[in-house]
């Protein structure tokens, strides 16, 4: 199985017409996403890779029954991109896009309060399950079908480990990376939750960073309703303190922001956490025996 998308997703994309928006879309189409529309204001009625333009989300919605957006528009529209697809009843939003400012976000959680709608996102690569369908930047290439989900607040981390996974036969059931901005949609324990309950996910990777308390949440939920072995990484660990390391949120703000604070108490949880990501595949062998 699957989480979050799966054959069935139909997808919008917005900013189609630009240029990552366009090349994009048509990585998804050749991977066999159901890519059933695109949005850009003032563009509707042209073709992009022969999917239809649409001038709004809700028009697009109504006429091709989508389900999942993903956003590829400029950081400064991100926020009204988000809203519009809130407001049409869009149930997955991918965010591609980074520079969001905080207080969009701060804007945009406000408003998915108490809605039945996820958002992955912003600054995030997106999800994939493979063989099925993929919503992003993620290459599809690497991903092979199999029972291994992967979490990740690390676009290039994931791949890395991706890339291992499949090298040594283990392939993924869903690869979700989650963004690397302070304030984000949906977190470590929510994708979690999902493989938890999926059948098929024998196994999962967890890739963490430095900055925010999402590992320890983590590592709770772990500790006390994971029954599926959890491998982990945490990248980050020389990264001096008040320095941004790449990702908005990826900062050491206090003691329990570090890399070696987040190694420790994910260890406390029974998660194995490993130095160096090549070490992923031959501990995974191990648990899922």
């Amino acid at each position: 199985m699957s989480i979050l998308i799966d054959q069935n997703t139909k997808v919008l994309v917005q900013g189609i017409t630009g240029r990552d928006g366009s090349f994009h879309a048509q990585k998804m189409v050749e991977y066999g996403t159901q890519v059933v529309a695109g949005v850009t204001p003032g563009k509707g009625g042209q073709e992009v890779c022969g999917v239809p333009v649409f001038n709004s989300v809700l028009e697009a919605k109504s006429k091709t029954d989508s389900n999942c957006a993903v956003i590829y528009v400029p950081a400064k529209f991100a926020k009204d991109a988000i809203l519009e697809d809130i407001q049409a009843g869009i149930e997955l939003i991918i965010c591609i896009t980074e520079g969001l400012p905080v207080l969009d976000m701060i804007e945009v959680k406000k408003v998915l309060k108490g809605k039945n709608i996820r958002l992955l996102g912003p600054n995030c690569p997106g999800v994939i399950s493979p063989g099925q369908s993929k919503v992003g930047i993620m290459p599809g290439h690497i991903h092979k079908p199999g029972p291994i989900g992967v979490i990740s607040r690390s676009g290039t981390l994931t791949y890395e480990v991706v890339y291992n996974l499949t090298l040594n036969d283990l392939g993924q059931s869903s690869c979700v990376g989650l963004g690397g901005d302070p304030i984000i949609g949906m977190r470590f324990v929510e994708i979690l939750e999902m493989f938890e309950r999926d059948p098929e996910t024998t196994g999962v990777v967890m890739v963490g960073e430095i900055g925010g308390g999402d590992e320890q949440l983590a590592a709770e939920f772990i500790q006390t309703k994971m029954t599926k072995p959890v491998v982990g990484f945490i990248a980050g660990r020389s990264a001096p303190t008040g320095k941004r390391m790449g990702h908005a949120g990826a900062i050491i703000s206090s003691g329990a922001t570090t890399a070696e604070a987040k190694r420790q108490v994910l260890s406390q949880a029974g998660v194995h956490v490993v130095d160096v990501p090549d070490e992923i595949p031959a501990v995974l062998k191990k648990k899922i025996k």
